[in-house]
């Protein structure tokens, strides 16, 4: 017998932590804002074990998913997740149907239900009609690394719903209007993690997805037609240093500090290479930039400036981002009257000459970070991220789950009184020293 009611959907709020005290507080806040289901997370399991599964169990009043990504010795798995108390256990449809058939024997000798996930199937449809004799649900499923280069399950869930009998689960970055989507698409089961358990407020964030859900009203999702304002939206949001976690600590071009603080510039680099002193084609720049783009200059030295103010105000004409040099500026004080982005090496009363020396739009070398153009530049009071245009759309991605990640954890600090070592379990995670 299913647990999916014919009339209501399904909300199952993946609990995807490594911490399992914060995950069953987060998990109790999910079911006052109206979640019916929680999932032990991957992660969760693979740092807790089994426990993950008894104390979810033990603490929380609802069906529990583990989900344990099965793809071998399926009888073994199924049985020791659902002896330490899930009510669904999630295997991987990737797994061969000996796997599957172990599984099912074990999920009717223990009493649990099945799940197949259709993650990283090559083709998800032909695979949800075969396995669909061995489970009870059947999960379409975009994981994170695909969502950060803009993959959704929507574009394959009313193809697999329309293929087979189950009641059909769907997960993959959804927040409350692509849940809703869903809904209408066919699925019984709505799976949100991210949007719901790094929310700074579970319950409310909860409570929307909820009543997006319960509406189901169609909501049509716009086919991606300008990918590029897609990643200026995210940018403006993220700060740097969001950015280089997304990146695995990458750095930003050294020695370059903004001449205005406060100032964000977020746009695509044109680039200049040019001589000490030499201005001639920072200022010609100008007229190659279009609106909302970054001038990066790279200089040779810095004993005297290349940019200033009367450049500055052309900038300002001409709605260009910003400007980042690797070299001098001059003119600060009106540049900060003028209140506009300007980052550079070293401010300096002395300036070159136009000697025309240089070029524009070429790959440039600041400080040992390559700069391209057409690249991303991300500028603030933390320092001048630079983000290569092929990868542009999963770093605005990843640094955007980086500042969901922030956001709940200040909100613990801010309003439950935890310090950050409590919170993320620091002192169990140290590194083992050998």
């Amino acid at each position: 017998m299913s647990l999916v009611a014919e009339k209501k959907p399904i909300l199952q709020v993946a609990l995807d932590l490594v911490e399992l005290k914060r995950a069953i507080e987060i998990g109790r806040e999910a079911l006052e804002g109206g979640a019916d289901w929680v999932e032990a997370g991957t992660p969760l399991i693979k740092s807790e074990g089994m426990n993950a599964v008894r104390e979810l169990k033990k603490n929380l009043s609802c069906p529990i998913v583990a989900d344990m990504k099965t793809i071998d010795v399926g009888s073994l798995e199924v049985e020791m997740a659902a002896k330490s108390g899930a009510d669904v256990v999630v295997l991987l449809a990737l797994s061969s149907n000996s796997t599957l058939k172990e599984a099912k024997r074990a999920a009717e000798k223990y009493g649990c239900k099945l799940m197949a996930d259709l993650i990283e199937c090559e083709n998800p449809i032909k695979r949800a009609e075969e396995v669909e004799d061995f489970v009870d649900y059947i999960c379409v499923h975009v994981g994170i690394d695909q969502q950060m280069i803009g993959k959704n399950p929507i574009e394959i869930l009313e193809k697999v719903v329309e293929k087979v009998s189950l009641p059909v689960a769907v997960a993959g970055g959804l927040n409350a209007e692509t849940a809703s989507v869903c809904v209408s698409a066919g699925a019984k089961i709505v799976i949100v993690g991210s949007n719901i358990v790094k929310s700074r407020n579970v319950k409310a964030s909860t409570e929307k997805v909820r009543k997006a859900i319960d509406s189901a009203k169609k909501v049509e999702i716009s086919k991606r037609i300008n990918l590029d304002e897609e990643i200026k939206n995210i940018f403006r949001i993220v700060s740097t240093p969001n950015i280089s976690d997304a990146m695995h600590r990458a750095k930003p071009i050294p020695d370059v500090y903004p001449i205005v603080e406060g100032k964000k510039i977020v746009g695509k680099a044109i680039t200049v290479s040019t001589m000490d002193g030499d201005w001639a084609k920072t200022v010609e720049a100008i007229d190659v930039a279009g609106e909302g783009d970054v001038i990066v200059i790279k200089c040779s030295g810095d004993s005297a400036a290349v940019w200033g103010e009367l450049a500055t105000r052309s900038c300002i004409n001409r709605k260009v981002e910003g400007v980042v040099i690797y070299g001098a500026v001059r003119d600060a004080d009106d540049i900060r009257k003028l209140g506009y982005p300007v980052f550079a090496k070293k401010v300096v009363p002395n300036a070159g000459e136009p000697k025309g020396f240089g070029e524009i739009g070429v790959k440039i070398d600041c400080g040992g970070i390559i700069v391209n153009p057409g690249d991303w530049i991300v500028a603030d009071d933390n320092g001048v991220m630079v983000i290569p245009a092929k990868r542009a759309y999963e770093v605005a991605r990843r640094a955007l789950e980086v500042k969901k990640h922030e956001d709940r954890i200040r909100g613990e600090i801010e309003e439950k009184g935890r310090t950050l070592a409590e919170i993320i379990e620091l002192y169990k995670w140290e590194k083992v020293q050998r």
